[in-house]
């Protein structure tokens, strides 16, 4: 009898699971209102595409291309972002999701180019860049504000597989979703006694595909490079221009 391999994700099905998710969240938002459980569902797409931001970041094979090629996208993913966020096609007051990515690298750099330092150094860059993170988020009106860019910093300063890298994502991801996002809860009653969950809660469930991946690419070619990076603006454009009509 052959011995049973335990589950493993690769980092294609990990953006698959991510695109599926984020579409969910995005049809509530636009065209099919109302049904809460889809954004419910919608809310483990940002902590998957966050871990795989940090991923990309160590094993691209040139960091200036990955971050053109981001850029690049954020551009053209502006306006199909404004008519699905704002309505319209010039909305300022909100950037999308892939500057909030941006932002996050360029800190995740700063920290690297210290991590040859001696230990104070690396600590002092290392809260140097959450307190630059938290307050740029703030001020740029990206997606998810600085909540955002403070999950890419999570997934990269704990990034492995230790139990402790474990439990510090489980802890910090709840701060943040349930302290700094918020937003509408859900009253659960167990007995007598009644809970709030905090709909951004949701987000934990990220954990579980995310722990399941084990380093593995899986397939990879040209045009799932395409569908990773055109996927975003492609679809924020169909469904900003059906709900104009």
């Amino acid at each position: 009898m052959s011995e049973r391999k335990p589950l493993a994700l690769t980092s294609m099905i990990l953006h698959i699971l991510a695109m599926v998710f984020m579409l969910f969240d995005h049809l509530w938002a636009t065209i099919v209102p109302g049904n809460d459980w889809m954004t419910c569902v919608g809310r483990i797409a940002f902590p998957i595409f966050a871990f795989l931001i940090v991923e990309g970041y160590f094993h691209t094979g040139n960091l200036k291309k990955y971050v053109l090629r981001l850029l690049v996208f954020a551009l053209i993913s502006e306006i199909p972002f404004n008519l699905v966020m704002g309505g319209r096609i010039f909305y300022p007051l909100h950037q999308n999701v892939l500057w909030t990515f941006l932002i996050a690298i360029g800190l995740i750099y700063l920290n690297e180019k210290a991590k040859h330092a001696k230990l104070p150094r690396r600590i002092l860059r290392g809260a140097a860049t959450v307190i630059i993170g938290y307050f740029v988020g703030v001020i740029t009106f990206v997606d998810f504000y600085n909540s955002g860019i403070l999950i890419v910093l999570m997934f990269y300063f704990l990034r492995g597989r230790k139990w402790w890298n474990l439990v510090g994502q489980i802890l910090i991801l709840a701060y943040i979703c349930e302290e700094m996002v918020g937003g509408l809860s859900y009253e659960l009653a167990i007995g007598d006694t009644t809970f709030f969950v905090a709909r951004q809660s949701f987000a934990l469930l990220a954990l579980i595909p995310i722990w399941l991946y084990k380093g593995k690419q899986g397939p990879y070619n040209k045009g799932l490079r395409i569908l990773y990076y055109a996927f975003y603006p492609a679809h924020l454009l169909v469904l900003g221009l059906l709900n104009f009509l």
